[in-house]
């Protein structure tokens, strides 16, 4: 499900999920829904999660378990298969959701039921031909959307270390920044954005425009 992620290459996504055997693969742009139904009303609320984090990762999943379950019933799918952990909460948000929308549907949660840690995952897509983004040097997970990017596992784990070059991704370090700044104007209308340096657009092209501004 496109929601926005960066640097994102869809049709490269897509034919990768052939080559490794999938049957059919299907990629919905939900960019303006995910902007204009999710994004925004945390936007109104100026919502942080314990008043500091921006609910990045949590604020995509239920459009995206809405979209999984819509296509697995048009594919007369009877399971959905997720990549969570058993450490983190997207099992949980994955497998509540997806239930309240179809109890009968069988969940496989492959990676949580083996056990496997960052290194045996590396490892098994290294022995199948699987292609990933990341490496035992680099073994981050990042999840990201147009509302943001969460980065962790590796050196992260620990927050006295300093993130290094490779962990960033939608911005750059303050050492590599330009030293002048760059200002822009937000027009807001009843608590959302509606307009950039005075150009009204949509908020999701909005987003990504500013992102290029700011990263």
């Amino acid at each position: 499900l496109n929601v926005g992620q960066p640097k994102a290459d869809f049709d490269a996504i897509q034919q990768k999920a052939l080559n490794v055997g999938a049957l059919d693969s299907i990629v919905v742009d939900a960019q303006d829904e995910f902007a204009d139904h999710y994004v925004a009303p945390v936007i109104k609320a100026n919502a942080l999660y314990e008043g500091d984090y921006p609910l990045v990762s949590a604020l995509s999943r239920p459009l995206i378990i809405e979209h999984l379950v819509k296509i697995a019933h048009a594919q007369n799918a009877t399971a959905i298969a997720h990549g969570s952990t058993g450490k983190g909460n997207d099992q949980v948000r994955f497998e509540a959701a997806i239930h309240a929308l179809d109890p009968e549907m069988k969940i496989e949660a492959p990676i949580r039921d083996f056990h496997w840690s960052r290194e045996e995952e590396i490892d098994y897509a290294k022995e199948h031909n699987v292609p990933v983004p990341i490496g035992k040097k680099s073994p981050y997970s990042i999840d990201a959307n147009l509302w943001g990017r969460a980065n962790e596992a590796g050196i992260l784990e620990n927050p006295w270390n300093q993130a290094p070059d490779d962990a960033w991704g939608m911005t750059v370090s303050p050492e590599a920044a330009p030293d002048d700044p760059t200002f822009i104007d937000l027009t807001f209308k009843q608590g959302v954005p509606v307009a950039l340096n005075d150009e009204p657009m949509a908020l999701a092209t909005m987003n990504q425009g500013a992102k290029q501004l700011a990263g």
